[in-house]
């Protein structure tokens, strides 16, 4: 199944997608509370919508937790002529970051110059995991949506960490949708692409990933507690802005695309005040 969160009339509702279409879900509640819930979901009598006039929100809103890897792609590693680290490299987004499909993502130019793109497999947790194994691990998992690292490179590098860089507001566009563990079973064997207006700048595949999902869930469970909801960005591969020749960064006026394979296409945007 496919199910998104979207707005009306400033409310989040859920609803599923059934080819172009979102029908209403009967649940009030959040996507968090509808996967802490366990709940089948159940198709409310109003009417579906066109994809194409539907507001989308952030596929997951208000998770405890966004956590994300640096270098987890071989081809990713090598063009940054980075060390190919021994145990996952994670670092924390903020929820302020998080950013619907077809909503703007904003920077001031008196903060970052030098704003860039990560196509990023999402993995959204469906149940508490804590010192699990690899099996209960991939169990927990409630399914898989579209990110978008966005990265400003000159706060990130210059601040010898990564947070600030990563988390200013819309820096994590995530949807337009989740797709449920139980239509993707194998996550690692899927093509990743970056098309920054209609031009193809990342165009990899998950199979690249250097720890597998379960592999990343179990290191981050025996470390933290892992809650309903959590997103965890699972690393981008090569072909990001910064590392061409010459660096190429978004600007006022672009168009970002992440697609997934059977998963979907996030859209965004770029407004630069």
């Amino acid at each position: 199944m496919k199910l998104a969160q979207y707005l009306i009339n400033d409310k989040t509702r859920l609803g599923m997608i059934e080819e172009d279409l979102l029908h209403p879900l009967q649940f009030q509640g959040s996507m968090i509370d509808f996967i802490t819930a366990e709940l089948r979901p159940e198709k409310s009598l109003e009417s579906p919508v066109p994809l194409n006039q539907v507001r989308f929100a952030p596929a997951v809103s208000n998770p405890s937790k966004i956590i994300a890897l640096g270098l987890n792609y071989l081809d990713h590693a090598r063009e940054s002529k980075g060390t190919i680290p021994k145990v996952p490299l994670i670092f924390a987004k903020f929820p302020n970051a998080l950013l619907g499909h077809k909503e703007g993502i904003v920077w001031y130019q008196e903060i970052t110059g030098k704003v860039d793109f990560e196509a990023e497999l999402a993995v959204i947790m469906g149940r508490k995991a804590y010192r699990c194994s690899e099996k209960e691990a991939s169990d927990s998992v409630f399914g898989y949506s579209c990110a978008n690292d966005v990265s400003a490179r000159d706060l990130q590098f210059g601040d010898g960490q990564w947070v600030r860089g990563k988390s200013l507001d819309t820096f994590c566009p995530l949807g337009p949708w989740i797709v449920s563990r139980d239509e993707i079973p194998d996550p690692h064997c899927l093509g990743i692409k970056t098309l920054v207006n209609g031009t193809t700048m990342q165009d990899s595949n998950t199979s690249m990933m250097i720890f597998k999902i379960p592999q990343v869930i179990q290191f981050l469970a025996r470390h933290l507690t892992l809650m309903p909801g959590d997103i965890i960005l699972t690393g981008t591969p090569h072909g990001v802005g910064t590392f061409r020749e010459p660096s190429i960064y978004l600007k006022d006026g672009d168009e970002v695309a992440i697609e997934i394979e059977k998963i979907g296409r996030l859209v965004n945007p770029c407004k630069v005040y």
